[in-house]
């Protein structure tokens, strides 16, 4: 499995460290609340919330540089929209993979 970098993160910084680091900050503040929503929405069956949930999380997914995870993500959206949990392990080792990286930093 491809793990996170921060290749895109080092390019849209422009070597600015300050800048990096906020943006480090924000992923850090926001990702592990909106797993948490995505969990909870997931566990009650509100599928298309869910589907929200996991649209937002690409986007940490993508700047983490998971380009193959973010494709897993985005089929995974779809199939909660259709009702369908398709993809939905390969998609919740991926939200762990980016915990476990996000203790790291």
């Amino acid at each position: 499995m491809e793990q996170p970098n921060q290749t895109y993160i080092n390019s849209l910084s422009g070597g600015d460290e300050i800048f990096k680091q906020k943006l480090i900050e924000v992923i850090k503040k926001e990702f592990p609340e909106e797993k948490q929503i995505y969990f909870e929405n997931f566990n009650a069956n509100n599928f298309a919330l869910a589907a929200n949930n996991v649209h937002k999380l690409k986007h940490k997914i993508s700047i983490l540089g998971l380009e193959k995870s973010y494709d897993i993500a985005v089929t995974y959206e779809n199939n909660l929209l259709e009702g369908s949990t398709n993809k939905k392990e390969e998609f919740e080792t991926i939200l762990k993979t980016i915990s476990n990286y996000l203790e790291t930093l």
